[in-house]
C-alpha cells in the first residue's frame, strides 16, 4: 500500500508554521541566511548597579537559544522531509533506501531514517 503523500505534507506543513510562529516570537531569520533563525537578545541596557538583572537577562537569553536550536533543528528535520517528498523520495531511509514503516512516520513525519538507522 502507498503511503498517503496528501495527509503527511498536511502534517509536515501544519507543524512547520507552528515552528515557525513559535521561533518568530524568540528569534528572526538571518537576512544572510533565510532557513536560519537568530536568537533576538533581551534589552541589555541596564544600570550597571543591576549586575543581578544583566546575569539573570543572560541566563534567559541563554535558554532562549537553547529553545531556539531545538525548534530550529526540528524546523531543518521538516524541510528536509518536504524536500524528500518533492524529489520523490519521502518514506524511504536515507542511509540504507529501504521504506521506512509507516507507523513510524504517523509519529514522526519528519522521519529520515528506518528505526533501525535511527
Amino acid at each position: 500500500m502507498a503511503l498517503d503523500l496528501d495527509y503527511f505534507r498536511k502534517q509536515l506543513e501544519e507543524e512547520k508554521s507552528k515552528l515557525e510562529g513559535e521561533l518568530g516570537t524568540i528569534a528572526h531569520r538571518n537576512p544572510e541566511a533565510p532557513e536560519d533563525w537568530v536568537v533576538t537578545p533581551p534589552d541589555l541596557n541596564v544600570m550597571r548597579a543591576a549586575k543581578e538583572e544583566m546575569a539573570d537577562q543572560e541566563e534567559e537569553l541563554e535558554n532562549v537559544a537553547s529553545v531556539e536550536y531545538n525548534l530550529e533543528s526540528r524546523l531543518k528535520d521538516i524541510n528536509e522531509a518536504l524536500e524528500q517528498m518533492r524529489s520523490g523520495k519521502y518514506g524511504l531511509c536515507a542511509i540504507g533506501g529501504e521504506p521506512i514503516d509507516e507507523k513510524r512516520l504517523r509519529a514522526n513525519p519528519a522521519a529520515l531514517t528506518c528505526i533501525e538507522h535511527s
